[in-house]
């Protein structure tokens, strides 16, 4: 949610920000509809101003003049009742709206229509060219038995997998490495809750608009979903609150398996493990102080988490501007890292790195008391500090050898018992 304050006086930078994010909403319209609104919440006060004055003359007056008055009160309530219905409906069209707005995003972020449009910033580590035939990650697997997506699906549904053996003793190591970093650089691990209300997943702003990448629980429970991110529950831990400020910034590291439905994605990344509907996730999330400086500085800080997982996981990566076609509604700036795949011949995202200034704790309603006493928004920050198993693809397809063999980075041998190599069981 946005400052409507900051809206009103530059309509026209909103709507350059609803273009390039490629977001239809008409600002002019909106602008009309917030002059209606508010005129009718003036009118409606204005109304219950004056229908509370006749109510206090009236235990002064007798006979005619007191009839009088009860005719002038009963014909107030008829127009006050009249005019809180509409009131109530231009109320609900205005808040609906507002959801609707974006921020705008950074002047420095590129313009352009999607992630195609992304710009490289600087990549790590060498793609190495080998002598022998690579195999992907799913061939791999069969060799190795490190998963299973014939029996997944078969268990549940399209995009299904059994993580097996040494598959998913890499996948844990993998968490766990991400989590002992995160603890060493002072944050806080949280095990969060995987079943959410509609309202954190409104407050976060992933609603409306992502109600059909959501698991929506049934009737039973209904105005209740199933987590595609631990951003969701973390992000809202302080929602409500007013924080001092010397308890800024909350650095959180939220685990959790994470659920997405993939609607809209149907025959697209389908083979292996790039696009699945349950994962496991390591999400950073930063709350600090309302300044871009301050805002900035943990950008890069939660950027520079990942990628020190990503260089002790030994993978070529690159790091990108997120153009603002590929930016969410309240993004203001945005990086994704990038592993090398080798059998997509390309870099695939593995993290999203993201600042949203106020818009998330605008609508989770959290805020920390300044220096003057003033109650102000904090800023809000993520970025995936390490997911799986879609990092397994680079891990296997990056770390093969010869034999079929995987190596193990060294970073990951202590948390699989000192183990080097992944190797055939027979």
């Amino acid at each position: 949610m946005i400052d409507l304050h900051d809206l009103r006086s530059r309509p026209d930078e909103y709507q350059r920000a609803c273009d390039i994010k490629g977001i239809k909403f008409d600002v002019k319209e909106f602008l009309d509809l917030d002059t209606r609104y508010r005129k009718a919440r003036t009118d409606v006060e204005t109304q219950r101003a004056e229908q509370n004055a006749v109510s206090k003359e009236i235990p002064k007056l007798q006979g005619a003049e007191k009839e009088a008055k009860l005719a002038q009160m009963k014909q107030l309530s008829e127009q006050l009742k009249e005019a809180n219905a509409g009131l109530k409906e231009l109320e609900d069209s205005w808040t609906k709206a507002q959801l609707r707005i974006p921020s705008i995003p950074l002047p420095s972020v590129p313009v352009g229509k999607d992630d195609s449009e992304n710009r490289p910033v600087r990549s790590w580590g060498e793609i190495v060219a080998r002598d022998f035939d690579l195999r992907d990650h799913v061939q791999l697997s069969k060799a190795l038995d490190l998963f299973d997506t014939e029996r997944g699906v078969k268990i549940a549904g399209t995009r299904g997998y059994f993580l097996k053996g040494d598959g998913a003793r890499l996948s844990h190591a993998v968490m766990s490495l991400a989590i002992d970093h995160l603890h060493k650089q002072g944050y806080t691990l949280m095990d969060p809750p995987h079943i959410v209300s509609y309202k954190a997943m409104l407050s976060t702003g992933y609603f409306p608009g992502g109600e059909e990448m959501a698991y929506h629980l049934d009737q039973r429970d209904d105005g209740f979903h199933l987590i595609g991110t631990a951003e969701v529950p973390v992000a809202s831990y302080h929602s409500d609150e007013i924080l001092a400020i010397d308890e800024l910034p909350k650095r959180y590291a939220g685990y959790s398996p994470c659920y997405r439905r993939e609607a809209g994605a149907y025959g697209k990344d389908t083979y292996g493990l790039y696009r699945v509907h349950q994962f496991y996730k390591v999400e950073q999330v930063v709350l600090c102080r309302a300044d871009a400086d301050e805002s900035m500085k943990f950008h890069y800080e939660l950027l520079g988490n990942a990628e020190a997982v990503m260089q002790m996981l030994e993978l070529p990566y690159r790091v990108v501007d997120v153009c603002t076609g590929d930016m969410g509604q309240g993004q203001v700036f945005k990086h994704d890292i990038e592993a090398w795949m080798p059998s997509r011949k390309a870099y695939g995202e593995t993290h999203s790195c993201s600042s949203f200034y106020d818009f998330q704790a605008r609508r989770l309603n959290t805020r920390y008391k300044d220096e003057n006493g003033k109650n102000v928004f904090c800023y809000t920050l993520n970025n995936t500090c390490i997911a799986s198993p879609r990092i397994l693809i680079p891990l296997l397809e990056n770390h093969q050898n010869q034999d079929g063999s995987i190596t193990i980075p060294t970073a990951l041998r202590p948390y699989m018992g000192g183990q080097e190599l992944i190797t055939p069981k027979n």
